[in-house]
């Protein structure tokens, strides 16, 4: 038998249960109930492309077809239809070097401001030196007689961040999603990148992310901008990290890079190993991306 008092306690649980349940969805979701998440699509095979020494060869050599703008970024980007006996694919063309002694944004004031398409070749080149691979194929060549970069178009795009914002998508595998995101914002660390945003994220079907439009990275400041971005590091990464010098980097990128930005890039590299050293083991993870679809 209930007693009297925990009787009337539970006619008026039970009458709140029933207003809760009678209420619209809507209300009750505002009022706390739990809305499922918006999982993504799972990941699907790509086509696969040709080693990175086969791609260089195609952006260097292929016939440049039909030319036109992009719909996204301020820089002038064009896309263009590249032809070669064996491969016709499209690439992503990038002439803009601008050199600013101030430059204003809603961000404040840039001193030395260089936007330089030369950027994305060594932000290629450095990704591969580093074992990161998120970056895709990007070559000097000129066009119409003026030197550019020349970039692999990635097939098999699903969104770009942006898209996955707005429609509020959560990734498949978040484990997976994290771990490339940490290394996206480290690579930016190390390379001093101020523009990285939602346009210049880019997922493929297999949720593999990419990074594009490095114009505006290789400032020369010798702290991070972000510390807090530099915590965690893939373990193969971390090692090739460690071996940069300044002979390596002025004999892969030093035809794109100066010497300040070279030593300025060791100084920031210096202060990731130190920032992941003193966190110990459990700083670096393993797998940050899979197989690469394409190497030297």
């Amino acid at each position: 038998m209930v007693p009297v008092h925990r009787r009337g306690r539970l006619r008026y649980g039970l009458g709140l249960l029933v207003i809760v349940l009678l209420l619209p969805l809507d209300v009750r979701a505002e009022q706390g109930a739990a809305t499922p998440p918006n999982i993504g699509p799972a990941p699907v095979a790509v086509r696969p492309v040709p080693p990175d020494a086969e791609i260089e060869r195609f952006l260097l050599e292929g016939k440049v077809g039909d030319t036109h703008g992009t719909k996204k970024g301020i820089s002038g980007a064009q896309r263009a239809s590249l032809s070669a006996p064996t491969l016709t694919h499209d690439a992503q063309i990038q002439s803009i070097d601008e050199f600013k002694r101030e430059f204003r944004t809603d961000r404040g004031v840039e001193f030395d401001f260089r936007d330089s398409w030369t950027f994305n070749v060594a932000a290629y080149r450095i990704d591969r030196l580093i074992g990161l691979n998120m970056v895709p194929v990007s070559v000097e060549r000129k066009h119409r007689g003026t030197p550019s970069a020349f970039t692999w178009w990635l097939d098999d795009v699903l969104m770009d961040e942006g898209d996955r914002l707005k429609k509020k998508i959560e990734a498949p595998d978040r484990a997976y999603w994290s771990r490339q995101t940490t290394m996206m914002r480290l690579f930016d660390q190390l390379i001093s990148n101020v523009d990285r945003n939602v346009g210049n994220i880019v997922y493929t079907q297999d949720w593999r992310l990419w990074l594009i439009d490095h114009t505006r990275a290789f400032r020369k400041n010798t702290e991070l901008k972000t510390p807090a971005h530099a915590t965690r590091c893939d373990r193969t990464v971390f090692e090739r990290l460690k071996t940069l010098d300044q002979p390596t980097l002025k004999r892969e990128v030093g035809k794109w890079l100066d010497d300040g930005q070279i030593k300025s890039l060791l100084a920031r590299r210096d202060l990731i190993i130190q920032k992941i050293e003193a966190l110990g083991p459990s700083a670096l993870f393993d797998s940050t991306t899979p197989p690469q679809r394409g190497s030297k």
